[in-house]
């Protein structure tokens, strides 16, 4: 092969690219038949560094190409860009090594975007993570989390039973590096067993999502769409009724829970939203305070003059969200709109 002249000085563009970068851009840009040999005298971790960085590289500006491949210039100048991404780094790296490295090496460096098990894990709440592994044996719950990111691991051991939490610890400083058949047998196991069972289990009825997506409109919009929904579906409309939780309801909280909404509320947002409610639900509310705490919120009401319509409705709206957020905590309870009588936590 003739040699071909160096590009005169270095391209700006390269000062972006770290070392494993420009590596990895010369390997892409080697493709299989040339990047063969040297990928198969890498070690593990080398490849694992390599392909991490392939897969990040996104757009590679000519210059940098011909630049790293000057021997190539011939071959490469006349190229707007390449383009470096998982499936190019998967497809390259399928191409020079067996199967189950790739797959080993390409879950690593996917990173969370919910692709491999443990990527799934990590969205799932540590309270129902930890809830199914507290009936596994410690042994694989420490093996679980291990492979977990290290926050997310950390909240799953607070939720766990303080026993059960410092076995797993134990084992987890014991353990030597887990076998690949034993991690995939783990993999099947929660694929099987968890992972499948709560997608079951979060599955929803769609009449709450909407019941909840109207609890967050402004109350003329609302209105519209339920007298809307009435005459297409009457009965899903109903359903829907039943299920939203109003500024009305407030009122049927008990005193106690009526107070812990008052005080952890802007006293602003509470004047506001009691301005436009009718004297029953402003009693209630006044019941739930002190003297002195009612009467400064009865001047701040009294000074407010005249206020629109709308809101007062997104005032009550946030006292509404700030319920179930107190209750979602367990901090108070709340009257279930669908029963006169039941309570739910």
């Amino acid at each position: 092969m003739n040699a071909v002249a160096a590009p005169v000085g270095e391209p700006p563009e390269l000062k972006r690219f770290s070392g494993a970068q420009r590596a990895a851009a010369l390997l892409l840009v080697l493709g299989e038949e040339h990047g063969a040999p040297l990928w198969q005298n890498l070690t593990a971790d080398e490849v694992k560094e390599l392909s991490a960085a392939m897969a990040q590289l996104g757009r590679i500006p000519a210059a940098v190409v011909e630049h790293l491949l000057v021997q190539f210039s011939t071959e490469v100048s006349g190229m707007a860009s390449m383009h470096g991404s998982f499936e190019s780094t998967e497809r390259l790296l399928s191409a020079i090594l067996p199967g189950d490295r790739v797959r080993e090496i390409m879950e690593d460096i996917r990173g969370p975007s919910g692709r491999t098990m443990w990527d799934k894990l990590s969205n799932v709440s540590e309270k129902v993570l930890a809830g199914y592994l507290q009936n596994e044996y410690p042994q694989t719950v420490a093996v679980i989390l291990t492979k977990l990111k290290p926050d997310h691991a950390a909240r799953v051991l607070a939720e766990l039973p303080r026993e059960l939490g410092v076995d797993v610890v134990t084992r987890m400083l014991r353990m030597d590096p887990v076998q690949k058949d034993v991690l995939q047998q783990v993999e099947q196991t929660l694929k099987a067993e968890f992972v499948s069972n709560l997608s079951r289990a979060q599955k929803r009825d769609p009449h709450e999502s909407i019941a909840e997506l109207f609890n967050a409109l402004d109350r003329s919009a609302e209105e519209a769409m339920l007298t809307a929904l009435e005459e297409q579906l009457p009965e899903s409309a109903e359903r829907i009724r039943s299920l939203m939780f109003t500024f009305e309801d407030l009122t049927k909280l008990l005193p106690a829970a009526i107070a812990a909404v008052v005080k952890a509320a802007d006293k602003k947002v509470v004047a506001l939203a009691l301005k436009a409610a009718p004297e029953e639900a402003r009693a209630v509310f006044f019941g739930g305070m002190t003297e002195r705490a009612s009467a400064l919120l009865r001047e701040d009401m009294a000074s407010m003059g005249p206020v629109r319509a709308r809101d007062c409705e997104e005032a009550q709206t946030q006292l509404v969200r700030l319920a179930k957020t107190l209750a979602d905590r367990g901090e108070i309870m709340l009257v279930d709109p669908k029963s006169d009588d039941a309570l739910i936590v």
